[in-house]
């Protein structure tokens, strides 16, 4: 919670300010593009000039979100974001717990800026520079992080239909459809208050996860053609080569919950997708109970994440990434079930 001194303060900052930039990670899902979006909706009916910058192309199946077509896009106006994050009088991050995660170019951009810094998150061990962090580990999604700042910072009603479709769709998509992450009462309060608004979650849902292309469904089956199992270890793992998410016609977000189906294995507490990139391999990890992917990702890929779910890039072929994986596996204690 914010003391009293810290809500006195913003608020007196947001009496001097006109301009509020939102930024989010590299790879942005619908926990980072909901929070941003609700963060938009609200300061832009209080009368400030806000804009929501993304580093590189959001999913398709994230267009329809309520002000989706006001996001500006660095890879295709980096111009326009610098002059943007440069003028704001505030910066809010948003689920990310340090610049890094936003890329390179946009990571100068954002330590260069003189704007007051406000970081939104729910990752571990936050090292953003912020002059206010309200950063919550504990909860499922950054965007329920975002529904108490806003719960601390005004006394007024802020809810709307809006702002509640973009807070239900970061919970939905960061717990997977509530399966994990989500042993808390007050998730289950929250999504109660959003659903009295008429937020139709069948409608959410459909546009989520009944709104894919072709060529995701067909990556999938290469996807699940690939999988490799160690019972013995309680591990399993996939991939996709470059050249199949070329000749698939691949984008941004084809491939969003893929990691999953390897952890629905019956004897299975951690699995590993790796995705074949330009110079480097992308690595998304999960994991069930006790297992900390998040220790796992750090100790041999410097990468991190949540207890349960974590991702890193590996700077290597695909094929020395795998082999070094199974090498870890045999080895990390922890995985022995």
């Amino acid at each position: 919670m914010l003391t009293p001194s810290q809500i006195s303060d913003f608020q007196s900052l947001l009496s001097q300010s006109k301009k509020i930039a939102i930024c989010t990670h590299y790879n942005p899902d619908g926990d980072a593009i909901g929070t941003s979006l609700a963060l938009r909706t609200y300061f832009t009916s209080q009368g400030f000039e806000v804009n929501c910058v993304i580093p590189n192309n959001m999913p398709d199946f994230l267009q329809w979100l309520p002000g989706a077509d006001s996001i500006i896009n660095a890879q295709k106006q980096f111009k326009d974001i610098k002059a943007i994050i440069k003028e704001a009088d505030i910066l809010f991050l948003v689920d990310m717990n340090a610049e890094h995660r936003s890329g390179v170019d946009v990571e100068k951009v954002l330590l260069e800026t003189s704007a007051f810094k406000v970081l939104i998150d729910h990752h571990p061990n936050p090292t953003a520079q912020s002059h206010l962090i309200y950063s919550i580990p504990e909860i499922s999604s950054s965007c329920e992080v975002l529904y108490r700042f806003l719960s601390e910072i005004t006394t007024q009603q802020f809810l709307n239909q809006e702002i509640g479709t973009c807070l239900y769709t970061g919970i939905i998509t960061d717990t997977g459809s509530l399966s994990f992450g989500c042993n808390n009462p007050e998730t289950y309060k929250l999504l109660t208050k959003l659903m009295e608004l008429e937020i139709n979650g069948e409608d959410i849902h459909r546009n989520l996860y009944d709104n894919y292309f072709e060529s995701r469904i067909r990556l999938l089956g290469l996807c699940l053609n690939s999988l490799k199992v160690f019972f013995e270890l309680g591990t399993s793992y996939m991939y996709l080569t470059k050249e199949e998410m070329i000749n698939n016609f691949f984008k941004e977000g084809d491939t969003e919950g893929f990691v999953n189906y390897g952890l629905s294995l019956k004897g299975i507490i951690f699995t590993a997708f790796f995705t074949e990139r330009d110079k480097r391999i992308r690595i998304s990890f999960r994991s069930k109970g006790d297992f900390d992917v998040n220790k796992f990702a750090r100790t041999y890929f410097q990468g991190g994440g949540h207890k349960n779910a974590a991702a890193s890039y590996h700077y290597d072929t695909l094929e020395n990434t795998i082999k070094y994986f199974e090498e870890v596996i045999h080895k990390h204690n922890e995985l022995v079930i």
